[in-house]
């Protein structure tokens, strides 16, 4: 029996549905191709911007701890908060001393009343960070250190981004620093009241004398104005407030006696 010839229009037909099965294999390939492609465009993108975060993340730490080292040896000229006070008001009373310049009795009485644990922390007060907490944040758990770079490097308020950046660089301020210079640092820097800083501008204007020769009274005085320099003042207080001032002068006292001053003085 004679095989049945196929008709040219299904022969064109096949013809037609192979060309289309080879032409949809050629755009898959060529699809999985670009896929490919962009696949290892992306990952060579990500790639790159790990690359240049690692090397800026890198030359900002060596930049850190360069700024910080030098620091160690050379007195700043102020701090960005001191700098923003003294365009704010057009000059402010500022004077550089020597920690030896400073009466013993400002020292310990400014670490009895702010970090009385200061010579024995890395940093981090943590039984007074705790006890803050436990309280409810109504009171402060910042040491004299972290104090000393909200000071110098970083801006005032309260804000995520400035305690991260303070936390960051306070174990790196205690790294390279003595403690006598991170107390030195402090006491220069310090606000005493509206565009007076530093502890030396601060006894001339509220005493008319040398920070150096502050008697225990006036020293606990000045160490009790810290914590709101703009609203307290050394030379006008209230009984409540003189009481506060004698309880720091007997941690003064105390931190002598039982060697937590013994790293600055």
């Amino acid at each position: 029996m004679a095989r049945r010839r196929a008709s040219p229009a299904r022969n064109r037909a096949l013809r037609l549905s192979s060309s289309r099965s080879v032409a949809a294999k050629r755009a898959s390939k060529t699809s999985s191709k670009a896929t490919g492609t962009e696949r290892s465009v992306l990952f060579l993108a990500w790639r790159y911007a790990l690359r240049v975060v690692w090397r800026l993340s890198l030359l900002t730490c060596v930049l850190v701890f360069l700024i910080v080292g030098l620091l160690r040896w050379v007195d700043p000229p102020g701090g960005i908060y001191m700098w923003s006070e003294a365009r704010r008001l057009d000059g402010i009373a500022h004077r550089w001393v020597e920690i030896d310049e400073i009466s013993p009795a400002l020292r310990r009485s400014v670490v009895a009343a702010e970090d009385a644990n200061f010579c024995t922390h890395m940093g981090f007060d943590i039984p007074a960070l705790r006890a803050a907490i436990k309280a409810g944040g109504s009171r402060g758990a910042s040491t004299i250190t972290q104090q000393t770079v909200k000071n110098l490097f970083l801006w005032h308020g309260r804000s995520y981004g400035r305690k991260l950046v303070e936390a960051a660089l306070t174990p790196v301020v205690e790294l390279l620093w003595s403690k006598r210079r991170i107390l030195e640092v402090y006491l220069n820097i310090a606000e005493w009241g509206d565009g007076v800083f530093g502890a030396e501008a601060a006894s001339r204007s509220i005493w008319d004398q040398r920070a150096a020769s502050l008697s225990r009274d006036k020293a606990a005085r000045m160490a009790f104005v810290l914590p709101a320099p703009k609203i307290r003042d050394a030379a006008r207080l209230t009984p409540v407030q003189l009481a506060r001032v004698e309880r720091i002068a007997d941690g003064a006292s105390t931190i002598a006696a039982d060697g937590r001053a013994a790293c600055f003085d």
